[in-house]
């Protein structure tokens, strides 16, 4: 890796090394395909030595996939480290994002997130006191912008509203849970508070979709087993507010390192959606001219998986191990999407080259994922991880 690549997330240096119980040389050799030629000379080095280097491994890539890779996150070894990162009085944010990036431990989960977004103090003996008031100046907020008569609202005020109504039963329309009336209830007041204190790009929609992986991480301190059997029914007012807050500030967080992803006519989002051709382009040529053969624009179907960050595009039962690395990514994390989505989009590059411009649309609007296990994400991940690793040191080829 080169060594301006290092200096831009020290986290990428580690992710995959000794830290992970062992799997690290798997990890590396779990990308299952290489670079395709190109007609670019430059690069061409490395394309050979990673394709050798694949073609070379293919089994250890099969045994780690069957293996490891599901349960890398509650391994003993992994749970250990996390332990005892988490246990002293002030958390070393970037050997936290160096285990997260490889997916947390799903009970220790909301205390990993609130600490990777900034939300909660790395310093044990301020935290309790700053989540405390944070929750309170939600509950402010929620009574100062939402619990008001509409005739105190102006008029955009009131079609933004109807519109998060709008939106909130269309909120992963899949899980059940989702559907239910008080959860809805939770996503509306977030989603307006939200955007009534972040006038510059107000509600957009997609933000809603943004929320539900922080409602399920914060509500899984209170709540048991599976999502499925999931009410918030009977839960007290108290407990709802204050996992909102959590939901709000961490949202709030996030979305700070990409604002520009939702301002008017999302400008951040279209110079990423450039760079993903570009990359596309550079790693797999055939593919890329043969959708440009058919006309086919990337916008036509990556603007969603940025708008909503892939959240449409996968199972719900993965959206939470994804976001670890997301969220371990921190202010990286807009770059490295890109990526991850060059690396999400050539899982499918044979299928890809055999449709038309019609089916090809059709194919990216519903991709065959309903069945992926954590084993095709953490391929997905381990391929962006080289891919980045590869090219990150020579980025003119992204440049917008």
């Amino acid at each position: 890796m080169s060594k301006g690549s290092q200096e831009r997330s020290p986290s990428y240096q580690r992710s995959f090394s000794q830290n992970d119980a062992g799997t690290s040389d798997d990890m590396d050799k779990s990308v299952e395909g290489g670079v395709r030629n190109t007609n670019n000379s430059d690069g061409n080095t490395t394309v050979n030595k990673l394709t050798s280097s694949t073609s070379k491994n293919e089994d250890a890539a099969n045994e780690v996939q069957n293996s490891a890779m599901g349960t890398r996150a509650t391994d003993s070894a992994r749970v250990t480290k996390f332990t005892k990162e988490l246990s002293g009085q002030m958390v070393i944010l970037e050997r936290l994002r160096e285990l997260a990036w490889s997916g947390v431990p799903p009970y220790m989960r909301p205390n990993v997130w609130r600490l990777l977004l900034g939300y909660a103090p790395p310093n044990s003996d301020r935290r309790e006191g700053v989540l405390r008031r944070k929750r309170l100046e939600y509950l402010d907020c929620v009574a100062q912008f939402y619990d008001i008569p509409d005739t105190e609202r102006s008029a955009d005020e009131i079609n933004m509203l109807r519109q998060i109504a709008v939106d909130c039963p269309r909120t992963v329309p899949d899980v059940p849970f989702f559907q239910q009336a008080q959860v809805q209830k939770s996503l509306e007041r977030i989603l307006y508070t939200w955007a009534i204190r972040h006038p510059a790009s107000g509600y957009v929609q997609g933000i809603n979709d943004l929320v539900t992986p922080f409602l399920v991480v914060f509500l899984s301190e209170y709540l048991e087993g599976s999502i499925d059997s999931w009410s918030i029914s009977d839960m007290s007012a108290g407990k709802i507010s204050n996992i909102e807050a959590d939901c709000y500030w961490c949202l709030s967080k996030l979305l700070d390192g990409m604002q520009d992803h939702y301002t008017f006519a999302q400008p951040g989002i279209q110079r990423l959606v450039f760079k993903l051709k570009e990359l596309v382009r550079r790693i797999d040529e055939p593919v890329s001219r043969h959708m440009e053969d058919q006309g086919l624009e990337y916008l036509q179907f990556a603007f969603r998986w940025f708008n909503c960050l892939l959240i449409r595009e996968i199972p719900f039962h993965l959206v939470t191990r994804l976001w670890d690395t997301y969220l371990a990514e921190g202010d990286a994390l807009p770059d490295f999407l890109v990526y991850i989505f060059a690396s999400f989009l050539l899982t499918w590059s044979d299928e890809l080259q055999k449709l038309d411009f019609q089916e090809m649309v059709m194919f990216l609007q519903h991709l065959p994922t309903q069945n992926w296990t954590h084993q095709e994400l953490e391929t997905v991940l381990s391929r962006a991880y080289i891919w980045h690793s590869m090219f990150n040191s020579s980025p003119s080829h992204l440049a917008s």
